[in-house]
């Protein structure tokens, strides 16, 4: 099976859909209203530390288990674990189940940046009151349009998949990951433009850590954790379509590198904005979606700028849409050994019923609760609360503690023996320490 493994064709082609995996939501949507929560400068500089002890070395090591293996995340551990370790496949499976719990929630929030973009391009948008917005964003989010543009995403997100790791998944990546920066950039020499940027990049980059308490400390950890996708295998599944010349290290440090920029950039874009028009920076989840619309209305051309920036979204939580996919496509043809096209079209049917589901978690299916919790927010917590920071625990712990070393050091040659040392150290005894953390927090 391996010797028929279809690898990505360029360079680009791997720094493109890893960094496309990483870069989402979490990114653009969540880095700024939790900067903002936490205090802007110090939670920065703690959330770099914490990418560059905990993210990196967690990427080694699922870039190190999905190459070294040729296998989706269950059959990695399977390769990989010694005879008798039967019981480390079950993270395979909680993975592929966590993967597929995201992509259906997950496609409902990405609707919902379809339904904004549409309503920027119609110059609707910003018709409605400020004293308004919330009022509007609960009435679509509760109908049955909420609905459609999650079907819309995840029909978006087969037809990439199905076109296979090269013609689809690099390819689309290819394109959309150099547009997302073209995007950024764009929108933050606009913001930077503002008579607040000044107050905005001042409360993004000056750290005060006299603000420092237990709370900005776990933000930026879960904030590293999870802007980079990590505990799922997404990587992982990536990786093993790499080809043996990739340098794992240096792809890892890129990856982790560019998700962290392009949150910087989210919060150039946002904080001189917030600043300018007197908005709250701890607006929490609601900035995006409530707050900024009332920006954009107050700002020249702002028609413009709101039909970018939901078009930022779009594109960043399709990237990740297709890495979730992914996960599962490849399990469900490898481990079953059916051809990829019914792979896709299983992981298809289960995730537009799911979903759905999820979708009416806002309106028709509101008051159906599962342990308190609606489908959309039952999904969320097990995935992102439990089974995430379990699986980057146990990958943490896996590689560090079982994988044979002289695997773990051949697919990270030629990194310096030092450096070697310095990741599994991270892997042994840091990572696995700080993600239990985040697990037990959450929960």
């Amino acid at each position: 099976m391996t010797e028929n493994r279809p690898h990505f064709a360029t360079r680009l082609g791997v720094i493109a859909t890893t960094v496309g995996s990483a870069v989402g939501l979490g990114n653009i949507w969540r880095f700024p209203y939790e900067a903002g929560t936490h205090g802007g400068g110090a939670f920065l500089m703690i959330y770099i530390l914490c990418i560059a002890v905990i993210g990196i070395p967690v990427i080694c090591a699922e870039f190190v288990m999905g190459r070294a293996s040729r296998r989706n995340i269950f059959g990695a551990f399977r390769t990989l674990a010694p005879k008798g370790g039967r019981y480390w496949q079950l993270m395979g499976v909680a993975g592929i189940v966590g993967s597929i719990m995201i992509l259906a929630f997950y496609s409902v929030v990405a609707g919902w940046t379809i339904e904004y973009l549409m309503q920027s391009l119609a110059g609707t948008l910003e018709e409605v009151a400020s004293t308004e917005r919330q009022a509007a964003f609960d009435s679509f989010t509760g109908g049955w349009r909420c609905v459609l543009w999650t079907l819309v995403i995840l029909g978006l997100n087969c037809a990439i998949v199905l076109g296979g790791v090269r013609k689809g998944i690099e390819r689309v990546s290819n394109l959309l990951m150099p547009l997302l920066f073209v995007l950024l950039i764009t929108l933050a020499l606009n913001s930077l433009l503002l008579p607040g940027a000044g107050e905005g990049l001042k409360f993004l980059f000056r750290p005060d850590f006299s603000t420092v308490d237990s709370s900005v400390v776990l933000g930026a950890l879960g904030q590293a954790f999870f802007s980079l996708s990590l505990g799922l295998g997404t990587m992982m599944i990536y990786a093993s379509y790499f080809s043996p010349s990739t340098p794992l290290l240096k792809s890892a440090a890129t990856t982790a590198g560019l998700d962290t920029l392009v949150a910087l950039i989210a919060g150039v874009i946002i904080f001189p904005a917030v600043f300018t028009f007197g908005a709250e920076p701890s607006a929490g989840p609601k900035l995006v979606f409530e707050v900024l619309p009332d920006i954009f209305h107050r700002m020249p051309g702002g028609v413009v700028w709101s039909t970018v920036f939901f078009l930022l979204l779009l594109l960043a939580s399709l990237t990740s849409t297709i890495s979730m996919s992914e996960i599962s496509v490849a399990y469900f043809s490898e481990q079953w050994g059916i051809s990829r096209r019914k792979a896709v079209a299983v992981n298809t049917a289960i995730a537009l019923v799911l979903g759905t589901l999820c979708a009416l978690s806002f309106g028709p299916l509101s008051d159906f609760t599962i342990c308190g919790k609606t489908v959309f927010g039952l999904f969320d917590y097990v995935a992102s609360n439990i089974i995430m920071p379990l699986g980057g625990m146990l990958i943490s712990i896996f590689v560090g503690w079982v994988l044979r070393r002289s695997v773990f050091d051949m697919e990270l040659s030629p990194a310096p023996r030092a450096l070697l040392c310095c990741l599994a150290f991270c892997l042994r005894f840091i990572a696995p320490g700080a993600i239990a953390v985040i697990f037990i927090a959450y929960i």
